[in-house]
């Protein structure tokens, strides 16, 4: 018989994605509407994808 596998962690694989280099990214929060109080620079940086530490990517890539 062959062992249980893991289950895919839903919550996480929606918003995690995994790169081919093994980096994990997500995307930055507060950047979809009312971003008028907020200077240009804000906006701008939130439009990038954030890299997830390497201690949590470690955790986490199990789960995806």
């Amino acid at each position: 018989m062959a062992k249980c596998k893991q289950k895919t962690h839903k919550a996480s694989s929606k918003v995690l994605t995994k790169r081919k280099n093994g980096t994990l990214t997500y995307k930055k929060s507060n950047g979809n509407h009312k971003t008028n109080k907020d200077s240009a620079k804000q906006v701008r940086q939130r439009r990038n994808k954030g890299i997830l530490a390497s201690g949590e990517a470690s955790r986490l890539k199990k789960v995806i």
